[in-house]
């Protein structure tokens, strides 16, 4: 049956409340404008940042509103004056778009672009969405929404990958792989022969212990409050787990004790001011550099000892890995294909997406490193 320039009725997840399960409703989907994509989702992935819009703490979601971030699926229609895209094609949406006019796009070292800064990603870039439900308006969430069998996007969201590309597979690298990879890799530059410390052991966190190891550190330290974590940390390449709740002295004291001065590199995965700044205390006076990578509530601060950064520490923060999408996604995709990396194991339950709730409830209870959902 051809729909495009049709409007097609699918299921999506639809959060319509802050705290609340998500439902899984009957939608119309309207075909997508000038420079617009609509993509048929086939898989996605449940990502802490999912969880923190739906509770409302980072104030990143319009109620109500299909969320949703991470995922893969393949470009059913495409709208007026898209030329590299084209029905058929498998892709990735990313939620920072690339232009490549802003001054950001235009900087080989950046990769915020400032639409996701000047235009609000809860409505296409027209002011309106496409998505509407029991006849009222329902939001996009960061141009992606991919909690929908259907959604549309800006193509300048949206990476065109490998056909041979397995989705389910390659999904998570639409955020947590690309991320915490990303931020070890391309932001902090891990060089051979250093220490790390990566402070929260979900996929960003083990992520970015991938990214430690394929740079070749050679002391990887793991930090996580839940130990259940370890063994899969130790897969991944940490050489030393270690639990805060086991210490009595805060636990940037126990890694300076560990590894004499503090380490080459640290990684906040989590998203706590207080945890950003022991990654930060636990770095090498004069050349440590400390990145930040999760995402803290709003109007979370943070107070620190400007001596920390005056003796020669360096903090960086990371955004989706500092990756570019259009020109690193598929590398990165290919890369994998290759062997050259292999992110699977991050992945550790699957589920049908009419139980979405039941992949947010293993997230919360800690019980799943990433689940990912079958359409």
């Amino acid at each position: 049956m051809e729909t495009a320039g049709k409007v097609i009725k699918c299921k999506a997840a639809v959060a319509w409340a802050p705290n609340q399960p998500l439902d899984i409703e009957e939608i119309e989907v309207q075909p997508p404008k000038e420079k617009e994509v609509r993509i048929k989702m086939v898989n996605t992935g449940i990502c802490g940042t999912d969880d923190h819009a739906l509770d409302n703490t980072t104030g990143m979601a319009h109620f109500p509103v299909i969320l949703g971030h991470e995922g893969a699926g393949i470009i059913e229609s495409v709208g007026e004056c898209i030329t590299d895209l084209k029905p058929g094609d498998k892709v990735i949406p990313f939620c920072i778009p690339q232009c490549g006019k802003c001054s950001s796009c235009l900087n080989p070292n950046a990769n915020f672009c400032f639409k996701s800064q000047c235009e609000p990603q809860n409505v296409m870039p027209d002011k309106t969405s496409r998505f509407l439900c029991k006849g009222k308006v329902v939001n996009h969430f960061l141009w992606t929404s991919t909690f929908s069998e259907y959604t549309v996007m800006p193509a300048e969201s949206v990476v065109k990958i490998d056909d041979k590309a397995p989705l389910e597979k390659v999904c998570i690298f639409g955020c947590g792989f690309s991320t915490g990879y990303g931020s070890a890799v391309n932001t902090a530059k891990v060089q051979p022969g250093t220490t790390c410390a990566v402070f929260g052991l979900g996929a960003v966190g083990l992520s970015a212990i991938i990214g430690c190891k394929v740079s070749g550190a050679s002391r990887i330290i793991a930090i996580d409050i839940n130990s259940s974590k370890f063994e899969k940390a130790k897969l991944f390449g940490a050489t030393d787990c270690i639990n805060p709740k086991d210490y009595t002295k805060p636990i940037q004291e126990v890694i300076m004790e560990m590894t004499g001065h503090g380490v080459h590199y640290s990684f906040e995965c989590i998203g706590s001011a207080d945890v950003m700044k022991a990654a930060l205390e636990c770095t090498h006076p004069g050349y440590g550099t400390s990145v930040i990578i999760g995402i803290a509530a709003s109007g979370e601060m943070i107070t620190f000892n400007p001596l920390l950064l005056l003796t020669g520490r360096t903090w960086k923060g990371s955004l989706i890995g500092g990756l570019k999408g259009a020109e690193s996604i598929p590398q990165l995709v290919s890369d994998y294909m290759a062997g050259k990396i292999n992110p699977d194991g991050l992945v550790t339950h699957t589920l049908p997406f009419i139980e979405i709730n039941k992949g947010f409830e293993l997230l919360r209870t800690g019980k799943s490193i990433r689940t990912v959902l079958w359409f």
